[in-house]
C-alpha cells in the first residue's frame, strides 16, 4: 500500500528519530532517497520545497524517473531528532552536488541511439564511463553540477565497430602448418602503431583485431576497446572471470592453397578442418571422461584447447569466405560440429542470399574490396548489404584494413545506403550489429543506458561524404579531438601518420 504525505520537517524527523542501525540516503539526479529499515522514501529537490513525499511500506518499486545512487551510512543518531534535519538535508546537498560533478552532459546534438529513433535536439548524460540518461531535451533532467558540452549542430553516434581489422600489425601464421588456433594475435598486435590512432579519428571505439587468412584456422582474434594506452592490456576487453575475449579466425579459398603442408584444393583444405575439429571432440571427451582426475587427464594440447571453446561456444568462429560455394562449405561445417560462426566478406552472398538467411548466420560485408587482385572476389556486388539485409540476415560491415582505411570506415555505410540498404540498417550495420557479432551487445554498440559510453561526435549527416569525426570517446573518455593538432594530423594524413614498417599481406610471415 502506497501512502502519499505532504512533505514537512516532523516528517523528515520521524523518518530518522527511531533509526536504531543506520540511515541511508541515496543521491539521484533531481531527487533523494531517506531510508530506514520500514520505509522507503523519495523527495524532489530542493528539499526546502519539496512538495511531497512517497512512502512505500512493503514495495520497493521506485516512482517512475527515480534511480539509485551511491550510499551514504549515517550512524545511528544519539542527539534530539529535531536536531537532526538540518544536518540530514545538508548531506542531502552536499552529496547531490558532488555526486554528478563527473557527469558530462552532451547537449543539443541529434542523437542516433540506433537501438531507437532519431532524437533532435537531444541530451545526453555520461558519468563513470557509462551513459547514465538520453533523450529528447526536454526529457533528460541534467543532474547538478554536470559538466554541460554544447553540442548543438553536431551528431551524435554509436561508437563504429569493426568486426574484421587487422590495425595493430598484428601477424597471422608462420607457414609451418595449415591449422595453428594455439596463435593468437594478443601476443603479437603493437597498440602503438599508426593504425590504431587512424582508427580512433574514424570514429571507430572497437575492433576485432584479426591473425591472416591465409591459413585454414589461423588463430585467435582480440577484441579491442580503443582505449588510451601503450600496452594491449589497456585495450583488452575482459569476461566476467578476467580473460581476455576474442573470436577465432578460420578461412577457405584460396588464400589458404599453397605448397605443402598447405592444402592445395578446396576439397582438400575442407578435411584438413573436418580432421581438426573432430581430434578436438576426441581431446573433448578424454576431458570429461578424467572427471577432474590429474592422472586420466590427456597431455595439454593449445591447438584442441583453442578448437574445444569453439565447439563450447566460448570463442565466436569469424570466418573469411568470398565464393558462393566456399559460404555453403563453411554453413555444412558449422552445422556438423556446432560452432558458431559469423562469415566474413561473402562477396557472393548475393548469390546465396536465401541459404544464409535459412542458416541465421551473421554475416560481415565490406563494400571496398581489391577484386582485381582475387579471381574469387570478381562478382563482388555493391548491393550485397541490401541483398542480406531484405533476406533478414543480420549485417555489419568492416574494414579489413588496410583494405578499407578506418579512417574511411563511416563512408561503407554511405555506400551501402547507396547500393539500396535502409538508412537505420546501414547506421546498425556499422555499429550494433557489429557488436551483437563479437557477443558484446550487452556492453556497447548502441546509445542505452547502463551501456558504455561509446560514441562518436560527428559535423553532420552520418551518410554525408562531408561529415567529419569530430571526437571519440571510448568509456566516456575522449580519445580523438580533431581540433589537436597531434590528433588531427591522423585524420588528414602526411608525416608522422603512416607506419615505420613495411606492410605483410597474406605473407608466411602474417598480414592480411
Amino acid at each position: 500500500m502506497i501512502e502519499q504525505k505532504r512533505a514537512s520537517s516532523v516528517l523528515l524527523t520521524k523518518l530518522v528519530q527511531n533509526t536504531t542501525v543506520e540511515s541511508v540516503v541515496r543521491i539521484t539526479a533531481g531527487s533523494f532517497q531517506v531510508i530506514d529499515c520500514n520505509c522507503l522514501c523519495w523527495c524532489r529537490f530542493p528539499p526546502s520545497r519539496c512538495s511531497d513525499i512517497v512512502c512505500l511500506v512493503s514495495e520497493r518499486t521506485p516512482p517512475p524517473g527515480y534511480r539509485k545512487g551511491p550510499i551514504l551510512h549515517i550512524p545511528s543518531p544519539q542527539r534530539s531528532p529535531l536536531l537532526l534535519v538540518t544536518p540530514l538535508l545538508l548531506i542531502v546537498l552536499a552529496l547531490s552536488s558532488n555526486l554528478h560533478a563527473d557527469s558530462t552532459a552532451f547537449i543539443g546534438a541529434t542523437i542516433y541511439p540506433v537501438s531507437g529513433p532519431v532524437i533532435e535536439d537531444g541530451v545526453m548524460v555520461v558519468r563513470d564511463g557509462k551513459i547514465e540518461s538520453i533523450g529528447a531535451r526536454s526529457d533528460v533532467v541534467i543532474p547538478s553540477g554536470a559538466t554541460q558540452v554544447e553540442s548543438s549542430g553536431k551528431t551524435i553516434i554509436p561508437g563504429l565497430i569493426c568486426t574484421h581489422s587487422h590495425i595493430g600489425m598484428g601477424g597471422g601464421g608462420d607457414g609451418s602448418d595449415p591449422i595453428q588456433p594455439e596463435c593468437w594475435t594478443l601476443d603479437s598486435v603493437n597498440v602503438r602503431s599508426a593504425s590504431v590512432e587512424r582508427a580512433r579519428a574514424g570514429g571507430l571505439t572497437l575492433v576485432n583485431q584479426m591473425p591472416g587468412s591465409g591459413h585454414l584456422i589461423s588463430g585467435r582474434t582480440t577484441y579491442l576497446k580503443l582505449r588510451r594506452g601503450g600496452k594491449v592490456d589497456d585495450l583488452l576487453i575482459r569476461d566476467a572471470s578476467g580473460w581476455p575475449m576474442g573470436g577465432l579466425k578460420m578461412a577457405n579459398g584460396t588464400n589458404s592453397q599453397r605448397a605443402a603442408p598447405f592444402p592445395g584444393t578446396r576439397a582438400k583444405s575442407a578435411a584438413l578442418v573436418r580432421g581438426a575439429y573432430i581430434k578436438a571432440q576426441e581431446y573433448r571427451a578424454k576431458i570429461e571422461k578424467a572427471a577432474g582426475d590429474p592422472e586420466k587427464m590427456p597431455e595439454r594440447d593449445l591447438k584442441m584447447e583453442a578448437l574445444v571453446e569453439a565447439l563450447e561456444g566460448k570463442r565466436i568462429v569469424h570466418h573469411h569466405t568470398h565464393r558462393h560455394d566456399d559460404i555453403l562449405t563453411v554453413l555444412r561445417l558449422r552445422d556438423e560440429f556446432g560452432f558458431q560462426v559469423v562469415l566474413h566478406h561473402v562477396s557472393d552472398a548475393w548469390k546465396v542470399a536465401k541459404e544464409i538467411a535459412e542458416a541465421k548466420a551473421p554475416c560481415s560485408i565490406i563494400v571496398i574490396d581489391s577484386p582485381g587482385g582475387k579471381l574469387e572476389a570478381r562478382d563482388i556486388q555493391m548491393e550485397n548489404g541490401m541483398i542480406l539485409e531484405q533476406a533478414g540476415v543480420n549485417v555489419s560491415f568492416h574494414t579489413d584494413d588496410w583494405i578499407t582505411d578506418s579512417r574511411l570506415f563511416l563512408r561503407s555505410a554511405a555506400l551501402g545506403v547507396r547500393a539500396g540498404m535502409t538508412r537505420e540498417g546501414a547506421l546498425r550495420a556499422l555499429t550494433l550489429s557489429g557488436a551483437e557479432m563479437l557477443g558484446l551487445a550487452d556492453r556497447t554498440g548502441s546509445l542505452d543506458p547502463g551501456k558504455d559510453a561509446d560514441f562518436a561526435i560527428i559535423s553532420g549527416d552520418p551518410f554525408s561524404v562531408y561529415t567529419k569525426v569530430l571526437e571519440t570517446y571510448v568509456e566516456g573518455t575522449r580519445v580523438f579531438d580533431l581540433s589537436n593538432p597531434e590528433h588531427r594530423l591522423f585524420a588528414v594524413g602526411g608525416r608522422g601518420a603512416g607506419e615505420d614498417q613495411t606492410y605483410q599481406c597474406c605473407g608466411e610471415r602474417g598480414g592480411q
